[in-house]
């Protein structure tokens, strides 16, 4: 399956469609259709998540291959989503996350932040930053929300929570994952 996205929606920004989408469906392709051919757009849509940007008017020719192609890539890096790191590795495909080959249930809240902090990996992340990827723009709870998160993530996955490694806060910014 694949989404094909006009960024001309009624009532919301397509860009925030383009987030939830990959929030709640990481590995569907999203192609972009759009009137605005500014660079700008093309690259936030691309960063936001988007597979491929078309500009209108376009062929359906050309959409249908660039569909087509999006799907070939996704076939081929679909399965086998794994990131693996200590004694713990992290199916991404199956939301399934394994420790010293137990399996550790984790909501899907936490697999989120989890999957955005590995994705981000080294780099410091505000709190705001953590709001706005994992949670989007429509809901905006206290900080608290992410420290509790990171807090449970560090009860599941550290192998002293008191003294973290992998989660890591960064005093008056927010947190860092180590490898």
């Amino acid at each position: 399956a694949a989404i094909v996205l006009d960024l001309r929606l009624p009532n919301i920004p397509g860009r925030d469609v383009c987030r939830e989408i990959k929030q709640q469906a990481p590995n569907v392709p999203i192609i972009v259709l759009s009137a605005a051919s500014d660079v700008s757009d093309k690259v936030l849509l691309l960063e936001l998540g988007a597979d491929d940007y078309v500009t209108k008017p376009f062929s359906p020719r050309e959409l249908l291959a660039r569909v087509r192609a999006a799907l070939r890539r996704t076939a081929r890096t679909g399965a086998g989503e794994v990131a693996a790191f200590g004694n713990i590795s992290v199916d991404f495909t199956r939301m399934e996350v394994v420790r010293e080959g137990q399996p550790v249930a984790l909501t899907a809240q936490e697999f989120k932040t989890l999957k955005f902090m590995l994705q981000n990996a080294e780099r410091v992340i505000s709190r705001d930053q953590l709001l706005n990827e994992v949670w989007g723009y429509q809901n905006y709870p206290s900080t608290r929300t992410v420290d509790n998160h990171i807090l449970k993530l560090r009860q599941k996955l550290e192998r002293d929570p008191a003294n973290p490694v992998h989660f890591r806060t960064v005093h008056g910014v927010g947190y860092k994952f180590v490898r």
